[in-house]
């Protein structure tokens, strides 16, 4: 009898550990995925690989120092009370401000990564959009699910995300059979590769942010940090494998070279969609791959979309009418909606900004916050993330590295292929 229990409970427990560790891998990997090759394409894999490792180890320790400062608070306690308890109202702001900054900017990164998208895909039945028409379009059908319901959003994207496992390994699955060894390990073009990893480091940041489900997490098992822990490992162990298999069917086929003209064309999702679709011989499979990046972005624009409605709604005092839903609405997409009219092909330039941004509250504040609580609460036997000061330190420094190479970027002083 006591056997038969304990089975229940590990069964249980094993079932609410995924349930966990599928949140976190869901929230990480979507259609900021598609920017990885492109960027990646001047170092090519073995250092994309290489960097992929070293951002996610970095990123999963930071999320650990988020749990850590969390776990000295009552479960439900959100990101923005951690910040102001802990580093006071200045960081407080600046947490904020970022937070917002990065849901704006990735709200605008999916409009355009959609729009390009459904073109890509309307192309295929002979419907030819202006891009910008098509991200306007792509725009208004999801902002609408948004405005309806939490609920309609929540049952959608659990759809989305079903089609999306299905689609991508299907396609995945028949351009990783074609891969081509020679590409990978002997590419071709010139013969400078490790200087492009710094301006690919932001991109590979905003691949594994996950940090703002850890309170929700903390809130779903109380203060069972093991299997918190756990579940993190594990959702950002799933990305780390989706992207490294992402990248060996995209570079195994398309060979170095032919990525310049991915990049000179914007690097936007259609294109690399495209791209790929010439080298599937089997025309349901490139189905398969178009209908998976339609999938991927409307369920990442869905995710971030209801994250800074309600954001936007409490930090306004907009009410759950009608009325009040409609204010949020209006407030949520008509500014990223007008930018991606404007500037129809900002996919990768709107990822490098949400990078630079996500710095703040996915690296350097819960850094922050892990040294302070050490010296708030010196006997505390709750969990401590190993290594001490000096992980700390990595981590905070990880977070000003990345900052500066995307501002460098920016100002064209560092190597970009293409």
């Amino acid at each position: 009898m006591a056997n038969h229990m304990n089975a229940a409970k590990n069964k249980v427990a094993s079932k609410s550990l995924l349930g966990g560790a599928m949140i976190i891998a869901g929230t990480a990997v979507g259609a900021g995925m598609f920017s990885l090759p492109v960027v990646g394409a001047g170092m090519w894999f073995g250092y994309s690989l290489m960097m992929m490792v070293g951002v996610w180890f970095c990123m999963l320790v930071s999320g650990l120092m988020l749990l850590e400062t969390n776990l000295h608070f009552e479960p439900g306690a959100s990101f923005d009370t951690l910040t102001k308890a802990t580093l006071g109202q200045f960081w407080r702001i600046v947490n904020g401000l970022s937070i917002a900054f990065v849901l704006y900017i990735l709200t605008y990164a999916y409009i355009s990564g959609g729009g390009s998208v459904v073109n890509h895909s309307l192309e295929g039945l002979g419907v030819n959009l202006p891009q910008s028409v098509a991200g306007l379009v792509f725009a208004g059908v999801l902002a609408t699910i948004v405005i309806i319901s939490t609920k309609a959003v929540d049952r959608i994207t659990t759809i989305m995300l079903g089609g999306m496992i299905i689609t991508f390994f299907l396609a995945v699955g028949n351009l990783l059979l074609d891969v081509e060894s020679v590409k990978l390990f002997s590419p071709d073009g010139e013969n400078k590769y490790l200087p492009y990893m710094l301006a690919a480091l932001p991109f590979g940041l905003v691949s594994f942010g996950y940090h703002g489900n850890v309170p929700s997490l903390v809130k779903y098992y109380g203060k069972d940090h093991r299997t918190i822990i756990k579940a993190i490992v594990i959702g950002t162990g799933i990305a780390l494998v989706i992207y490294t298999c992402w990248l060996v069917a995209t570079m195994g086929n398309i060979s170095r070279t032919g990525f310049i003209g991915i990049i000179e064309q914007g690097g936007n999702m259609g294109v690399l969609v495209n791209a790929l679709s010439g080298v599937i011989t089997s025309d349901w499979l490139t189905t398969m791959l178009t209908l998976f990046a339609n999938l991927a972005v409307a369920s990442s624009f869905l995710g971030v979309t209801l994250g800074l409605f309600d954001y936007l709604a409490d930090l306004f005092g907009f009410d759950e009418s009608r009325s009040g839903r409609f204010k949020t609405a209006a407030v949520t997409f008509l500014p990223p909606t007008v930018l991606g009219l404007l500037f129809p092909n900002g996919f990768l330039i709107a990822i490098g900004f949400a990078a630079l941004a996500a710095t703040i509250w996915a690296a350097i504040v819960p850094a922050m916050m892990a040294y302070k609580v050490r010296v708030m609460y010196p006997d505390s036997t709750s969990y401590k993330v190993p290594g001490g000061n000096a992980v700390i330190a990595i981590v905070i420094l990880f977070g000003i590295v990345t900052a500066a190479c995307h501002l460098l970027a920016m100002a064209d002083l560092l190597p970009l292929y293409g």
